[in-house]
């Protein structure tokens, strides 16, 4: 029988600083750019409320412009592999780090609660996702930038920035799944 082995990462996190990108002698785009997920749990014996944020460095090849899109705050989502590499530093010393090697790029909401126009597929070496296969009704793009149409923009509902309320001091409502959620 053969043995079959999956390296698949999805990350929904937002950007930690504006997107650089560098080009090979050959000519080739990559970009790079750390995105942080979140994490959010009451502790079981303390009922305390903490929260925990995981960085992840990504590189998207292929994408001539998205550093213009790619902006520190802007939400995302990211669909990839990861890579690990190792390198020696200035020391001689052995350094070795992980990163998320990304087929998929897609905008997802605006800077600081803004609505923006989201939705933007910025696809990697493979190209997209091919006939069908955009995610959340954004524009795909395969390699290079294109920016989504003004009247597409101005068309869609407004995004709500924060969740309401609730009376009595309570803690506000999470729509994300908790660990109380799992069950097992």
């Amino acid at each position: 029988m053969a043995s079959r082995s999956v390296n698949k990462v999805i990350l929904i996190g937002h950007l930690g600083k504006d997107a650089e990108t560098t080009f090979t002698p050959s000519g080739i785009a990559r970009s790079r750019f750390t995105v942080a997920t979140n994490r959010r749990w009451k502790d079981q014996q303390t009922g305390d409320w903490k929260e925990e944020t995981d960085w992840s460095t990504v590189v998207l090849w292929r994408g001539e412009n998205v550093a213009n899109y790619l902006l520190k705050g802007k939400q995302v989502y990211v669909e990839g592999r990861l890579r690990n590499y190792s390198y020696d530093d200035k020391d001689g010393r052995k350094v070795y780090s992980t990163e998320v090697v990304a087929d998929e790029v897609i905008l997802l909401g605006g800077r600081g609660g803004e609505g923006g126009a989201g939705g933007e597929e910025f696809g990697g070496a493979s190209g997209g996702r091919g006939a069908g296969g955009s995610r959340g009704g954004g524009e795909e793009f395969g390699g290079g930038m294109q920016s989504m149409p003004r009247s597409a923009q101005q068309n869609r509902p407004p995004q709500p920035t924060s969740a309401p309320a609730q009376k009595g001091g309570a803690e506000p409502f999470e729509a994300g799944i908790t660990d109380d959620d799992v069950p097992f």
